[in-house]
């Protein structure tokens, strides 16, 4: 499985920009207890998505991150959200060459072929809840009759919503469709991974903020690529669409050539004036 090569870059309008922030506001509240947000107390983030109805919450933090499922009256989709990590954290883990890539779980994608590989990591964690928001996204669609399901999530969370949409994508109903928008998002798995999920998941957005380090890692070096959708926030009023790993001078691979050039502080925002990695209740 072979993806064409491309380095696209467009200067994205102001309106589209805008549509990304309540996105950043999921992938926000992700960061907090389940008990703040099955309350949908989660100050000025549950505010301004006021119309959310949160079904689901699990994690805790240690051995599973933060979770959570519901429904957006707005757009009529299931959003799944997932917690992110320390971006020192994860810095260490994807920088390490001895960092392994694993085969998908045939049970969990089905009919995966063996060349498409991801991070050993990532596909672990994600294995802990994919059933559980499986059936909770499944249970959801039939009650409210939505049309899709969209996976959020900054830096690790990042990672598990881009496993996600291949997994909603291979177990759902095809009418129903796969929507991803991460932040932050590293790498996640070889090539072939992301010729696999270019195939599968169109309406895909990965942004990346200025300097930010954790989109460079880890890196093809180690045999990862990216999958497509890169939006990348050059400043606060230049945002560009780029598209693979393109090495285009306004987009992350170029203008973060190596860790030493960037600054760790850019993973956490602001991502349309939203700062991501805490809790702000």
């Amino acid at each position: 499985m072979h993806r064409a090569d491309v380095s696209v870059v467009t200067q994205m309008s102001s309106t589209d920009v805008a549509d990304l922030k309540p996105y950043a506001e999921f992938a926000r509240i992700a960061y907090c207890l389940p008990l703040i947000v099955g309350s949908w107390s989660c100050g000025s983030s549950c505010e301004a998505l006021s119309d959310f109805k949160v079904s689901l919450t699990g994690g805790n933090d240690n051995s599973i991150q933060y979770y959570y499922v519901g429904y957006w009256p707005t757009k009529n989709t299931v959003v799944v959200a997932h917690e992110g990590t320390d971006p020192t954290s994860i810095l260490a883990v994807l920088t390490d060459a001895n960092g392994l890539v694993e085969h998908l779980d045939s049970t969990l994608f089905p009919g995966v072929d063996r060349s498409v590989k991801v991070h050993s990591g990532f596909a672990d964690e994600h294995a802990k809840t994919a059933s559980a928001i499986l059936t909770e996204v499944k249970s959801l669609i039939s009650q409210y009759n939505a049309t899709s399901v969209t996976l959020v999530g900054h830096s690790l969370g990042g990672a598990l919503a881009e496993i996600e949409c291949v997994f909603m994508a291979l177990n759902l109903p095809s009418h129903i469709a796969v929507k991803g928008v991460t932040f932050g998002t590293p790498r996640v798995g070889n090539p072939a991974w992301a010729a696999l999920f270019d195939s599968l998941v169109s309406d895909f957005k990965r942004v990346n903020n200025q300097k930010d380090i954790v989109p460079i890692v880890p890196g093809p070096e180690l045999g990862y690529s990216h999958v497509h959708g890169e939006v990348h926030i050059v400043s606060d009023d230049q945002v560009v669409l780029c598209d693979d790993d393109s090495t285009d001078d306004q987009c992350t691979v170029q203008s973060v050539p190596d860790i030493f050039e960037g600054n760790v502080l850019d993973h956490l925002g602001p991502y349309q004036g939203i700062y991501i990695g805490y809790c702000l209740p």
